[in-house]
């Protein structure tokens, strides 16, 4: 790729490199292991929890549906980042094409919004489910489901098309090295001689207004969900209640946890290292993906008896 600057050309540039950990190289040592295992963890939980969903007929229904497009979803962004941040640890393979760098932002920027939706889609599934439960079964069809994903494809799809387009479109004088262990918005934008205001407030705008608009939405339907299950008498129903929607909101805590310290870091940037924001968003595209399908695969007796009966038909 040609830069220009002032009207200059710049010498061309074909890659950038990732520098992962520069100020604290000693993390890539200690942290390669137990990423991988985190990283193999998350496929072979999200394949099994996906192939049981897909063999057994009384799992065929609304909530597993969205639980298996939650786990299509941990599975791509896993390997859209893992893998290549393996690969500098083990081998120093610091290198990534333009067009690579920018599939794997958009990949990112989209998917983690879709991860988002899918989780505000959940939360309507489990307020239904408890505040309407005789409407249920008219409500969460599977028409319901389909209409549901097209809407989470298409808004998150194109919201996100402008974060690599408004990055491609920036002209790179010669500097190429990002210090990030991924391809990163503004790690990447940062790099450039152009002006990335615009860069930074659509970052900003559009990517925090899906995330909060969805956050906000969760929210209410658990306090709908709260007020409803603090009403009921039965110690029975509270207790179905608090089963039916308790491992979706463990599942929104390890999603927006990891996402809230990333932004305190951020904010707090002075006074940490500049290497944890970059842990943590390594670690954010890794741990929800292994602890998803473990949660679910725990605290749903159906999804246990599946796998179970999966195993048994195996041996």
């Amino acid at each position: 790729m040609t830069a220009h600057q002032n009207g200059s050309i710049s010498a061309e540039i074909s890659d950038f490199l990732l520098n992962c950990f520069v100020r604290s190289p000693t993390w890539q040592h200690w942290l390669s292991l137990p990423l991988s295992l985190l990283f193999l963890l998350a496929m072979g939980a999200n394949a099994t929890l996906l192939i049981t969903i897909r063999l057994e007929a009384s799992l065929h229904e609304p909530m597993y549906y969205l639980l298996s497009l939650l786990s299509l979803l941990d599975m791509v962004l896993c390997l859209t980042v893992i893998p290549k941040v393996l690969a500098i640890f083990w081998f120093d393979l610091r290198s990534i094409s333009f067009f690579t760098c920018f599939l794997q932002m958009y990949i990112m920027n989209c998917f983690l919004a879709m991860e988002s939706c899918t989780f505000m889609v959940m939360a309507y599934d489990c307020y239904v489910a408890v505040c309407q439960p005789l409407r249920y079964p008219s409500i969460i069809t599977d028409q319901f489901v389909a209409k549901a994903t097209i809407f989470i494809l298409a808004r998150n799809v194109l919201f996100t098309v402008p974060i690599p387009i408004l990055s491609i479109r920036l002209h790179y004088c010669g500097r190429n090295v990002i210090e990030n262990c991924i391809c990163a918005n503004m790690s990447v934008s940062r790099l450039s001689c152009d002006d990335v205001t615009i860069n930074r407030v659509y970052q900003f705008a559009g990517g925090w207004t899906l995330l909060e608009s969805d956050l906000i939405l969760i929210f209410l339907s658990y306090t709908l969900i709260l007020r409803a299950v603090l009403r009921l008498k039965s110690e029975g129903a509270v207790a179905k209640a608090l089963s039916t929607c308790g491992s979706h909101f463990i599942l929104i805590l390890f999603f927006s946890t990891i996402l809230l310290v990333f932004v305190l870091t951020h904010v707090a940037k002075k006074k940490v290292s500049p290497d944890v924001p970059v842990l943590l968003n390594v670690l954010h595209h890794v741990i929800p993906a292994a602890l998803n399908p473990i949660v679910y695969g725990v605290r749903t007796q159906e999804i246990k008896q599946g796998i179970q009966r999966l195993l048994k038909k195996g041996w």
